[in-house]
């Protein structure tokens, strides 16, 4: 390789020196000799060169980022192919970025300052938006495949396997392509692709922004993939405890098993990311380099969270008056309030006050179907006091020990008949800490099958508190049950729901 420094592309394009090679193409730093500027050149390796599989993909991606202008996207300068008679190899030029990938400033820095981590997930978000909106999904979103720049902003690059949605794939059935460490588990599973396979790799790369390590390791890169398909990512508090709940809520939703599960597209991501970046920045109390600029750039909503001293560098007594009063409206913003997409969120103030539904006397029912032996109820008897409006009554799960469920959940449900579009569910319980994750159906749920009821997920809360609101996700659907399905006792041998409370849009 190193024997092809000093020699021109087609006269052009000088290659100076080796950024970067991987199996298929080895990436150069040039001077285009014509217009006297740096480029990076993306040079296919002579092995590979006659495969006319690779080939075309390689041709591909020249097509395909090509149709692309946006800031935050390394944009293609040129394409062509080496003119060496007895050789000839394709290449692409890209812009040079001088600077860093994000994965060697995690390796610098470990952990990232979570509103940087923030930031550089919105810009990402963005890049990968304008794609999808191309209908390119890039299908090897990584740390390694984003440039920081000089200005210390985020410029996704390497569309090497991306493709349209309209295209055939090239690869064999079956066969991955991505890498492991950040791949979604349908990809892992050699099903189709679709935006939401890039939005679960990002939810990845911003889960190793915050905690400093990817969430799965193993003995190959296949025990890897399976990882993703099978296994929940570690509890990001429990690695990061600074993390946020909102923030945590949001990773949990980009990446989940289920693309049903996660954000519907990359806007739903983008505006929650740009409330969480707003959030942490009133909580921070200051913000410096990338994360300011990226401020500039929210939207409304999301600039009314922000503290007016740091919207604006240079204030004056007067700004630091009406500063106090954006605190102020910080503050408000904690109370239950409607939602712009994906309900996990606090949003601004709601146009019309969100309405309580109230459900019949009986329409509360304890859930239990993964019970291997013994009675399946839990406490049949006490489902109403869930929903009789009085705090200082409780249904309770049955007693376990050792903090153990020995099952994946427990719960009740609640029949909102003939069905409701609810924007929060809040919890009250005298028994704080454990964790619950939220469903919706309107099958009738199966008393011995919790996969026939068609439950769909649509919140969480990690750790209940003593009054807990949950931003649902039911993207506009209305549902007829709602199921509180507790997943871990938080060092209870029993729990208890005092109030369970649903709530519209």
């Amino acid at each position: 390789m190193t024997t092809l420094l000093g020699t021109s592309l087609n006269d052009r394009y000088r290659l100076e020196a080796r950024i970067a090679a991987g199996g298929m193409s080895t990436v150069y730093r040039a001077m285009d000799e014509t217009l006297e500027r740096a480029v990076a050149v993306k040079l296919l390796n002579r092995e590979v060169a006659t495969d006319s599989a690779q080939l075309e993909r390689f041709r591909r991606e020249a097509r395909a980022v090509a149709q692309l202008s946006h800031p935050n996207i390394v944009g293609v300068i040129d394409a062509g192919d080496d003119q060496d008679p007895t050789h000839p190899r394709p290449y692409i030029v890209f812009e040079y970025v001088e600077g860093e990938t994000l994965k060697d400033r995690i390796r610098r820095l470990r952990r990232l300052p979570i509103t940087e981590a923030v930031a550089y997930a919105i810009e990402i978000a963005r890049a990968l938006g304008a794609a999808h909106a191309r209908h390119i999904i890039h299908r090897d979103v990584k740390p390694q495949n984003v440039l920081i720049d000089a200005e210390g902003e985020a410029r996704v690059t390497d569309f090497g396997i991306a493709r349209t949605l309209e295209e055939e794939g090239l690869t064999a059935d079956g066969r991955v392509l991505g890498t492991t460490d950040y791949v979604a588990p349908e990809q892992a599973l050699g099903q189709d692709v679709t935006g939401q396979s890039d939005l679960y790799s990002l939810g990845v790369v911003l889960y190793e922004m915050l905690t400093g390590e990817v969430p799965f390791h193993g003995e190959s890169q296949v025990a890897v993939a399976m990882k993703h398909v099978r296994e929940e990512l570690p509890d990001i508090q429990a690695k990061r405890p600074e993390v946020s709940a909102t923030l945590a809520a949001v990773v949990e939703t980009a990446t989940a098993k289920r693309e049903q599960d996660r954000y519907a597209d990359m806007e739903e991501l983008i505006a929650d990311l740009e409330d969480v970046l707003a959030i942490e920045t009133a909580r921070a109390g200051s913000a410096t380099g990338q994360v300011t600029s990226v401020l500039r750039t929210l939207p409304d909503r999301a600039q009314r969270r922000i503290p007016l001293r740091l919207r604006y560098p240079v204030v004056g007594a007067v700004a630091a008056l009406v500063a106090a009063a954006v605190i102020v409206a910080v503050i408000v913003f904690l109370a239950p309030r409607t939602h712009h997409g994906t309900g996990l969120l606090p949003q601004p103030a709601p146009t019309q006050t969100p309405h309580q539904v109230q459900p019949c006397n009986t329409c509360a029912h304890d859930y239990n179907p993964d019970a291997l032996s013994g009675p399946k109820n839990q406490h049949p008897n006490e489902v109403g006091l869930a929903i009789d409006g009085d705090r200082n009554t409780a249904w309770t799960t049955e007693t376990y020990y050792d903090d153990d469920l020995g099952k994946p959940g427990v719960g009740l449900y609640v029949d909102a008949s003939p069905g409701v579009v609810a924007g929060s569910l809040v919890l009250d319980t005298e028994t704080p800490g454990y964790a619950v994750t939220i469903y919706a159906t309107n099958t009738l749920p199966d008393a011995d099958s919790f996969a026939a009821s068609g439950w769909v997920k649509v919140g969480a809360a990690a750790s209940v508190s003593q009054t807990q609101t949950i931003r649902l996700q039911t993207r506009g659907v209305r549902y007829r049950y709602y199921l509180v399905w507790i997943t871990a006792l938080g060092n209870h041998n029993q729990v208890a729901i005092n109030e369970v409370r649903l709530f519209t849009r």
